[in-house]
């Protein structure tokens, strides 16, 4: 895979949070864009809710017999603010927020430029580190009429970054842990939000290729690197494997928490960047809008006006298309179809039995009763009820780590269309276990993640809920 595709990938994270649903300029969440990712100027001011200027990313490398060496790419957006200027009769131009030409509106709004510093096969046994100058700018272009007059103009500007990127290397257990630090040093200081956002890095990530080594999983580690990839410490950025499944030349630093070899939906026909969303769903949502929403959402940002003319043109089978297939995973796969992929997400799945029946539809399996279903773990029977105690072991959520140990009523005992059991629970000692309850929102865990609680446990536990 080239990196260009592994770009494709990163561009989730990129423009995660670029745009909000319902994409307009006026929407009350775009007044807080900018989720991920973001390094602020170290002289901030506390008024500014400037984000801290710093992350840092440690990885482990297997040298080869060669002279080992590593490409580092930090990718992030420079935001550039889009200003609509009117000119009046008299020639004077004067900014406004939204200008009609031809009843077409055209608003002033702030976009934002993608940027990429590259640092060279750079030796793993030598320490780099160095400022890299981002420069800033003004851009201005006229906004004519049907009949070629000049209504008025847009400039465009963008501020001057400065950015230091450090790296260097130790040898851990026969691996090289190698660090990549990389910190905002914009020298001037910003008092407003708005300031501090237009001197930051947004949506900051590393790209890392490897030279004569390979990058060693922190996620599944081999045995003989288990120990040192427990002493890689992360800030703001986790390392993972990116590429086809098993490749180990390529690892993505991304400011969120992602497995080895995040892919691309393929069902996804393009960007939504609305964090997490489900294309389904948001599409649907996009077409309920009005065409007065539309026509905002076109004049906010060419992205939106992509996601509109994109959502408004596609067919009943494009929709189908989105609530995805449910594959049997026993079965050889067809190949991926060709098209454009642009967002790291969920894909509903779709599937019908062979009765025609959508599996999601309970008639679909009159068998399965979460209620009432029940399994064995460590020869205790398990239901809705039963006490346990949580081991997280998979890593799937960061919350975990404060789950370890905490005692959990089970709600529901469910079975997924691959056959696996998975347990909703309730922790006891959470004060909103009863809203969880009512909300029907739960944490979901595998059998071999708890341990049933003791005749005598239950008993005191239920006992000290009643006192």
């Amino acid at each position: 895979m080239s990196l260009d595709q592994v770009r494709s990938i990163a561009d989730a994270v990129l423009y995660e949070g670029y745009l909000l649903y319902p994409y307009r300029a006026s929407s009350h969440k775009n007044r807080s864009r900018w989720q991920f990712g973001v390094l602020g100027p170290p002289h901030a001011t506390a008024a500014s809710f400037g984000e801290e200027p710093e992350m840092e990313m440690q990885c482990l490398l297997a040298p080869h017999d060669g002279p080992a060496a590593v490409t580092v790419h930090l990718r992030f957006l420079q935001l550039q603010v889009r200003e609509v200027r009117s000119t009046g009769e008299d020639g004077v131009e004067v900014p406004v927020g939204q200008l009609i030409v031809d009843g077409v509106p055209v608003m002033s709004w702030d976009e934002a430029v993608e940027r990429e510093v590259v640092l060279a096969a750079l030796p793993l046994g030598e320490v780099a580190d160095a400022v890299h100058e981002v420069p800033g700018g003004e851009d201005t272009e006229p906004v004519t009429d049907a009949r070629g007059v000049v209504a008025g103009r847009i400039v465009r500007r963008r501020l001057p970054l400065a950015v230091r990127v450090r790296t260097r290397a130790v040898v851990d257990d026969g691996y090289v842990r190698l660090s990549v630090a990389v910190r905002n040093e914009h020298p001037e200081p910003a008092a407003t939000k708005d300031a501090a956002i237009r001197s930051s890095l947004i949506g900051a990530h590393l790209l890392l290729r490897a030279h004569d080594a390979e990058f060693v999983s922190l996620l599944e580690p081999p045995a003989g690197a288990a120990a040192a990839a427990g002493r890689c410490r992360q800030r703001r950025c986790w390392p993972v494997l990116a590429g086809p499944k098993g490749t180990t030349d390529t690892l993505l630093g991304a400011p969120i928490i992602l497995y080895d070899y995040p892919e691309v939906a393929e069902q996804s026909p393009g960007a939504l960047f609305d964090s997490t969303e489900i294309d389904e769903i948001l599409t649907l949502r996009v077409m309920t809008m009005t065409e007065e929403e539309k026509a905002e959402a076109r004049a906010t940002d060419p992205r939106a006006r992509e996601i509109i003319d994109r959502c408004d043109g596609m067919s009943p089978a494009g929709l189908q298309q989105l609530h995805g297939l449910l594959r049997d995973p026993h079965r050889p796969q067809p190949a991926a179809p060709a098209g454009p992929v642009a967002d790291v997400r969920d894909v509903e799945p779709a599937a019908f039995d062979t009765a025609g029946a959508p599996w999601w539809d309970p008639a679909a399996d009159a068998s399965v009763r979460p209620g009432s279903d029940a399994v064995v773990i460590d020869g205790v029977r398990v239901a809705k009820g039963s006490l346990v105690r949580v081991h997280p072991s998979r890593r799937a959520d960061a919350q975990d780590l404060f789950f370890a140990g905490q005692v959990a009523r089970v709600t529901a005992v469910l079975s997924d269309v691959d056959g696996g059991t998975h347990i909703a629970l309730v922790l006891v000692d959470d004060p909103a276990s009863d809203l969880h309850d009512w909300y029907g929102r739960y944490f979901y865990f595998a059998p071999d993640e708890l341990t049933p609680l003791s005749v005598e446990e239950t008993a005191q536990h239920r006992e000290e809920n009643r006192s």
